[in-house]
């Protein structure tokens, strides 16, 4: 299978970008990134920075097996990058991220997150996988509290259970088993910038009038823009074709 990409990131109405990508290909293999520096912690965007290198170094030096070993062994180095970054910045100790990944060996692909920055994966048009977020708003849709749809809105919504650079280690949800591509899979990797005003209903609309990965990216940015937001955070997204 032959994959593509397109990407994106905006600061939106904020003066700075606290958002950071990555996407780097070796023998076959294949690894997608996007990570969501935390607002309210001071250096976001050092720690997204941070620990997609880290997670990018790992992966140059064993881009293989696709498993969920290997994707663990990547998210620790991006983990590591984190805190070794605290520790030769004092001023940063505080510093969090989330990340989400995807990693492809041509033929089968796995995907972990942590945080939430989130993972769509289409097929035949449809919306067949979505990462769950950890959040405490997430944690209510679960329990029966509030409906999924409340989720993007909550007054609560940007409080995390889980992150990258946090003093108890990561833990991230690593999908089981790899999803077998097929030709016409979609995937989509986006922090909350993105995906808060991006429905996923609307997400399946441009996928379907879009013939390449960056038209589907200028589709979905196109609906975002024109909300006529006032501040709006940060926005990232990658989009990944399997033709």
């Amino acid at each position: 299978m032959r994959l593509s990409t397109a990407t994106l990131t905006s600061a939106g109405g904020r003066p700075y970008n606290e958002d950071c990508f990555g996407h780097r290909t070796l023998g076959g293999a294949q690894c997608w990134l996007v990570a969501d520096g935390l607002g309210g912690h001071v250096g976001g965007e050092v720690a997204s920075q941070a620990a997609v290198e880290g997670f990018l170094y790992s992966f140059a030096q064993q881009p293989r097996p696709l498993s969920a070993e290997s994707l663990e062994r990547h998210l620790q180095a991006a983990h590591a990058g984190v805190l070794a970054g605290q520790r030769d910045h004092p001023d940063l100790a505080n510093m969090r991220t989330t990340l989400v990944a995807l990693l492809s060996d041509g033929t089968a692909a796995l995907w972990a997150h942590i945080g939430d920055s989130r993972l769509y994966g289409f097929r035949h048009g449809k919306l067949a996988e979505a990462t769950q977020d950890h959040s405490v708003p997430q944690a209510m849709a679960n329990a029966g509290e509030i409906p999924p749809t409340a989720i993007r809105h909550h007054e609560d919504r940007n409080r995390l259970l889980r992150d990258v650079g946090g003093t108890k280690g990561i833990r991230p949800t690593i999908k089981a088993t790899p999803w077998v591509l097929q030709s016409g899979d979609g995937f989509l990797l986006c922090t909350d910038g993105f995906w808060e005003h991006v429905t996923e209903t609307a997400m399946a609309i441009e996928l379907a009038k879009s013939a390449t990965p960056q038209q589907w990216l200028d589709n979905m940015a196109w609906r975002l823009q024109h909300l006529g937001l006032q501040g709006h955070d940060n926005y990232t997204a990658i989009a990944v074709f399997v033709d």
